[in-house]
């Protein structure tokens, strides 16, 4: 989970952030999805970005608009080239990869893209004065040179197995935002970059607004405008699709349901990377004490919100890696075993009191789960877990709050959070469970510490042997077992509801950054309109 994956709900997303506040904005397509214009799309997203730069965090996943990788994701999420000619020659030690650049590229501005855009890009972002939580991603890159104007060489200090589809981060233009802050300035909020689409306004709160970019490398898209409506709320969503101001949204399974056979519309349903967890932070009495964290973890019933919460659009979570995924760690499946719970608690020392709560050494087994306002998957996550709880002896109250609210009560308070990046596991647990990374933003929220787990993540992210890397991640996965720093709960494949009015439409696997970069407007630009 990255820096500001959480937020994301994207990362950081693949990037990553949240919007707080109110969630319905006025008419924010301008009646374009009211008056069925083929050429313009307007569609419903539930969180925007704290900045629109790469150099910050955005896009660092793919499918920026904006912006484009020197690799890019393919719909089966194969790698292929963008700003990159073709994939990368390797060398035989895996330390170093040449990217040679995609000829007659130009930045909306007309300025030619070249390879000192892409060293600019990749240096600023490791430079330790970039606000980019996800810095340590790149933390194998040694030194990345240009040699001439269409040539880039990375030389790594280690051979890390997933490079190149690191490779896949926007690459911003040195002319421009090599001469602001790159924290602070106008770049933020009003970038240039190769993409297929140019940023026509940014309404915080509201809406992100793009036009087709005329003159893009790829060909000139044929949906010519393309709004993303920033309505956080899941209810006022489905309400503004149904009446007609928005051509898309993305929404939970309950609400996504009430769609189904309509004349006119299409539900697409995306596999996902992204999880639902419960934050059990080590500073607090309760949640900290491994006995309490480990009755939780068999206690809950995951198959019950899948089929309950998630109409079955998604299935049980024992950790960040789905139990589809060939990293998987089989024998790591946690059963629902109440009695279990209860007696690991038992034999913990914390006995049930006068009122059926247990109690400890003078501590009572509560503590509250924290939510975020409007988002009714997190709410109905969060009540189930409490519910199975309290049948263990453990009080848990939920509240509601955004994230301004919940982030100062993060390293005692638990908090029903989400994450997951589909690809290497290096890329999701990482963020998620290094100690060294605790109490850093919306890194390891949990400020989860395990000596194994940090041995294993370095030896998993510095090899680049597959056998080698595969038992680092399962030490990983078994250790969560024994001391869990924090509830999986469930994967969740996203369900996105779109007027059937566009061929093209696709979905990739997706990561926890869902409504932004990706769903089936992930690829927009190669969108035609029905005839």
């Amino acid at each position: 989970m990255t820096g500001r994956s959480i937020r994301a709900a994207a990362a950081t997303v693949m990037a990553a952030a949240l919007t707080f506040g109110a969630a319905a904005c006025s008419n924010p397509g301008n009646g374009a999805a009211a008056s069925g214009a083929k050429d313009s799309a307007v569609v419903g997203i539930a969180y925007e970005p704290d900045s629109l730069s790469p150099l910050l965090g955005y896009g660092k996943d793919g499918n920026s608009k904006i912006f484009d990788g020197l690799l890019a994701f393919d719909e089966d999420m194969r790698l292929r080239p963008a700003l990159a000619a073709e994939l990368p020659d390797v060398s035989a030690d895996r330390l170093t990869y040449t990217y040679k650049l995609r000829k007659g590229v130009r930045f909306s501005d007309g300025t030619p893209f070249s390879a000192k855009d892409v060293v600019f890009t990749y240096r600023t972002v490791l430079d330790e004065k970039t606000n980019n939580a996800s810095r340590t991603e790149l933390d194998a890159v040694g030194d990345v040179r240009a040699d001439g104007d269409d040539t880039v060489v990375f030389t790594l200090k280690y051979p890390y197995a997933p490079f190149a589809q690191r490779t896949v981060l926007p690459i911003a233009p040195e002319h421009i935002a090599g001469r602001q802050d790159v924290n602070t300035g106008p770049f933020t909020t009003k970038p240039i970059g190769t993409g297929p689409y140019i940023l026509t306004g940014w309404s915080k709160g509201e809406k992100i607004s793009f036009k087709a970019n005329p003159d893009y490398w790829g060909g000139a898209p044929a949906v010519k405008k393309f709004t993303m409506a920033i309505i956080k709320d899941d209810d006022v969503r489905a309400t503004r699709l149904r009446a007609g101001d928005l051509d898309g949204a993305i929404l939970p399974p309950n609400l996504a349901k009430g769609f189904e056979g309509e004349q006119g519309r299409k539900t697409h349903r995306a596999t996902t990377y992204d999880y639902r967890t419960v934050t059990l932070p080590t500073g607090n009495k309760v949640a900290g004490d491994t006995a309490v964290r480990r009755a939780l973890d068999i206690a809950v019933d995951r198959q019950a919100m899948v089929d309950s919460i998630l109409d079955g659009a998604g299935k049980p979570a024992y950790g960040p890696v789905p139990t589809g995924s060939e990293w998987f760690t089989e024998g790591t499946r946690r059963r629902h075993d109440l009695a279990g719970a209860k007696k690991i608690l038992d034999e913990a020392g914390w006995k049930p009191g006068k009122d059926g709560i247990r109690v400890k050494n003078g501590v009572r087994a509560a503590f509250p789960l924290w939510y975020l306002t409007g988002d009714k998957l997190r709410q109905d996550h969060a009540l189930a877990y409490a519910s199975d709880a309290k049948k263990a002896g453990i009080d848990i109250t939920t509240k509601a709050g955004t994230w301004e609210v919940i982030e100062p009560r993060m390293e005692h308070d638990a908090v029903l959070a989400g994450g997951g990046a589909p690809g290497d596991p290096d890329f999701d647990q990482y963020l998620l469970l290094n100690s060294a990374l605790a109490g850093d933003g919306f890194n390891n929220m949990a400020r989860y510490v395990n000596p194994a787990v940090d041995k294993a993540l370095e030896t998993g992210r510095r090899s680049d042997d597959k056998a080698t890397r595969k038992a680092a991640y399962d030490t990983v996965q078994r250790e969560l077992v024994k001391n869990p720093g924090y509830t999986f709960l469930t994967h969740i494949d996203h369900l996105y509801v779109v007027n059937d009015k566009w061929d093209g439409l696709t979905t990739q696997v997706e990561p926890h950054d869902h409504g932004l970069a990706s769903g089936p407007w992930w690829n927009v630009e190669d969108w035609t309109p029905k005839k």
